[in-house]
């Protein structure tokens, strides 16, 4: 992927403040500083944190990665055994098991599609470095709302403190507060009634335990109606993380408010009596999880806009999608790297960032939102195999090549878009 970074000073005469120190936040900080233009990182958390769920970065965020200097760093922080994982594998989560569909040998899949999983503070470990100067980043600064002026925008934060920036971009992920500064106060914040209990297993614990499934080489989805698990393996295979869905349809997706944290603590009991009837193996491995975390799974509505004014949004700001394509994080760095990109640009200055950000809008929108749908879709038919639902040929049609729209995309082609509409050239 074509790259024009400098380490020269900037000559921008614009100032740009990052809401949210998270994976897309610090990605764009890191890839502004490449262009040397000065950010602040404004952070909520006392400090970064040091735990987070494992994402799937398939080969579109890899190169994005790449663009923005960052993916030799992100692979000698990545497990071996996830920076190998090869495609997913489904299996029956009833019955006997038997396999539904391999989207390794039955789709289009190539050497050259290659992804890895990776943890967020692994993440963060790789990247923390990179920042320019660790005074970039202000911690305990909670956004609270946003205001406009005739000159700048007005950060302000929930300690009574505020901070002037000519640009906002928000990435405070999903519950995000600079959201509001674009879209006002449409609700947009939806959950989808799924819950994911998480939690990890030793390799060896399941095999003394009888599991017949090889749990210690691919990315496994076994599919059933209204729930199904992802497992893959991590630190050198040895540990299995284990994330089970389960969905109530009972009730319209949105008319459920979650009180309280989406994160919880959840009994056993209670993940193996949503599961009651599914296989041997599936049970083994749940019997395991002695004392899972529950998560509430949101997503956002599709935005018709990520931007206003000098106002813009990126990564789960501007599309929180449900993770079952894996593909959140990289549509999160598929925005970094097209903003900054048309930010870095020589003809970008302070009188014409609202058409850059209109530009940034028009490629990143549609693109974003599809993988938004897509992964609804996705769920959708993990969670429909067997009666009344999917048969074999079904699950075969439906996930024929369902990632090549993703994986496969021509991001220098988006930022060749956006110039064109710009009237500049490359």
């Amino acid at each position: 992927m074509a790259s024009v970074y400098t380490t020269e000073k900037s000559n921008k005469d614009f100032r740009v403040a990052i809401v949210g120190g998270g994976m897309t936040g610090l990605a764009c900080a890191v890839g502004l500083a490449r262009f040397g233009i000065h950010c602040d990182i404004f952070e909520a958390a006392p400090k970064f944190d040091e735990v987070g769920a494992g994402v799937g970065l398939g080969p579109n965020a890899l190169r994005a990665l790449e663009g923005l200097g960052l993916l030799d760093a992100v692979l000698a922080n990545t497990d071996e055994a996830q920076k190998a994982a090869r495609r997913m594998l489904y299996i029956s989560g009833i019955g006997d098991h038997e396999q539904v569909y391999d989207y390794e040998t039955c789709s289009t899949f190539t050497d050259a599609d290659r992804g890895i999983g990776i943890f967020r503070p692994a993440f963060l470990s790789a990247v923390l470095p990179l920042l320019p100067d660790p005074k970039v980043t202000h911690f305990n600064k909670r956004c609270t709302s946003i205001s406009a002026s005739s000159a700048a925008y007005s950060i302000h934060f929930a300690d009574g403190s505020t901070h002037e920036a000519d640009l906002v971009i928000g990435a405070d992920g999903i519950r995000s507060t600079t959201r509001a500064a674009v879209v006002g106060d449409k609700k947009v914040l939806k959950f989808t009634n799924t819950s994911a209990y998480r939690g990890l297993v030793p390799l060896q614990t399941l095999i003394d335990e009888g599991i017949k499934t090889d749990m210690s080489k691919r990315v496994l989805n076994f599919v059933g109606i209204d729930k199904h698990i992802i497992s893959f393996p991590i630190r050198s295979g040895q540990i299995i993380n284990v994330v089970a869905f389960a969905t109530d349809n009972s009730v319209p997706v949105g008319s459920v408010e979650v009180n309280g944290p989406w994160v919880q603590p959840a009994s056993q009991q209670e993940l193996l009596d949503r599961y009651e009837g599914w296989g041997p193996d599936v049970m083994i491995i749940l019997k395991q999880l002695k004392t899972p975390n529950k998560w509430y799974i949101h997503t956002l509505a599709p935005l018709e806009t990520f931007v206003k004014g000098k106002v813009a949004l990126i990564g789960d700001a501007a599309h929180g999608m449900v993770p079952h394509l894996g593909s959140g994080a990289g549509q999160g760095f598929e925005d970094v790297y097209v903003l900054c990109q048309l930010l870095g640009h020589p003809a970008t200055n302070i009188s014409n960032l609202e058409d850059v950000l209109k530009a940034y809008d028009a490629v990143r929108q549609p693109r974003a939102n599809m993988v938004l749908s897509e992964s609804l879709r996705s769920g959708v038919i993990c969670e429909s195999f067997g009666l009344p639902g999917y048969g074999m040929d079904d699950m075969e049609g439906h996930l024929a090549n369902i990632w090549d729209p993703i994986w496969r995309h021509d991001l220098d082609g988006d930022v060749l878009s956006a110039l064109v509409r710009l009237g500049w050239s490359s």
